[in-house]
């Protein structure tokens, strides 16, 4: 066993060296332009772009052409709700979204309420689920999309998409979904699903950092956009910029490797998952799960230990890497607004630890990490108990 161990999996993954060597090439030798299409270096990168691109669809059971290559998940969200809600402004000005979605959703939401759209907020239950019927009950004829993520970043709770797609399929509203953290991890079928827009990344598979896709559904009903980024025309006019290749390349091998394992490597995380909460919960008294057990990522365990302060746990423990949340607000001092959506109090999101298994822990890791976090919770219990926090 070799340390530091990484367990932080929701927050970026190591690149697969065989992701590595797919992308190699397309920096030296076939260093060409995609757009180039009169010389044999802009062939070679135009067909090894529609490759991923074909690769990344098969994933998803959608059409290659429905694939639009982004800088990441965070610009796919952007893209989805504000090139949406702009080219359906004359339509409607509601938008609906849930309480835990990704900050990328969330603050492209309060961003478009600034420009006059109207946002609706879903609650979910103590289990971090969205209920359907309360997707029904805020649609209006005024609604012009619903976005709910396929799987929380935190809590890595799954949320019903099958059955919100069809209540937006049978009110004609546009069903957008961030899949960033489900993709590889459980299976994805946008067709069967209803969704309209899905947003995916391509460093949360073990590919590159930097790149990432929006499917924008070609079908009817087709969704319009109004593009953010002017320039050249690229991605059918929804995305201008040189594609960069190499990342693209390693973006549709990720895609393809992490779907052909899934079967196998899923329920084996699954596994180690449960073998460390069952440790953990056995060491520890005063330690529950946050969000469903049922419905959850197979790589997601989210903790709240009661009588501790998560973020001294996790500074006093340097050979181990966890979050005490989404890495995107991690530095920021306040409670998740996961946690408190589902119940938490303040106190009990701060004495909250996500972990995030992947490829690489082995039942020898799990079972250090599980010691390290029993000895030094009750260390911390004992030498500095943390006090209720005043409102």
């Amino acid at each position: 066993m070799n340390l530091p161990i990484y367990m932080d999996h929701h927050a970026t993954t190591p690149v697969d060296p065989r992701v590595l060597a797919a992308m190699l090439p397309y920096f030296r030798e076939r260093f060409g332009n995609a757009a180039s299409v009169t010389h044999s270096f802009g062939w070679a990168a135009q067909e090894a772009v529609e490759k991923a691109r074909a690769q990344i669809a098969a994933v998803i059971n959608a059409d290659p052409k429905e694939i639009v290559f982004t800088s990441g998940a965070t610009e796919a969200d952007n893209l989805a709700l504000k090139g949406l809600a702009y080219a359906a402004r004359d339509k409607g000005n509601h938008i609906i979204v849930s309480a835990i979605e990704h900050n990328a959703v969330l603050d492209t939401a309060r961003h478009l309420e600034q420009e006059g759209f109207s946002v609706t907020y879903l609650s979910v239950g103590a289990d971090g689920i969205v209920d359907p019927d309360d997707v029904r009950r805020a649609i209006t004829d005024r609604t012009i999309v619903v976005s709910i993520m396929t799987a929380n970043n935190e809590i890595g709770t799954i949320q019903p998409i099958r059955a919100i797609g069809q209540v937006t399929r049978e009110r004609g509203v546009f069903l957008h979904s961030d899949a960033a953290q489900a993709l590889g991890r459980i299976p994805i079928d946008v067709n069967a699903d209803s969704v309209d827009l899905l947003s995916l990344s391509a460093h949360k598979i073990y590919g590159p950092k930097g790149i990432g896709a929006l499917f924008v559904r070609r079908s009817r009903p087709r969704p319009k956009l109004v593009p953010l980024i002017d320039g050249g025309r690229h991605e059918g006019g929804l995305r201008s910029g040189t594609l960069p290749v190499p990342l693209i390349v390693g973006f549709g091998e990720a895609a393809r490797i992490a779907c052909s394992e899934m079967t196998e490597e899923s329920p084996r995380q699954s596994q180690l998952r449960d073998r460390l909460m069952q440790s953990i919960t056995t060491g520890l008294d005063n330690v529950r799960v946050n969000g469903s057990l049922q419905s959850r990522l197979p790589n997601n365990l989210n903790l709240c230990i009661d009588g501790i302060d998560a973020e001294a746990i996790l500074t006093a423990i340097t050979d181990v890497a966890l979050s005490s949340g989404a890495a995107c607000s991690s530095a920021e001092i306040k409670p998740s607004h996961v946690l408190k959506a589902i119940g938490c109090t303040d106190q009990q999101a701060a004495s909250s630890i996500r972990f995030g298994l992947g490829r690489r822990n082995t039942t020898e890791e799990v079972d250090y990490v599980a010691q390290r976090i029993i000895e030094t919770v009750n260390t911390q219990r004992r030498l500095a108990p943390v006090r209720p926090r005043t409102p």
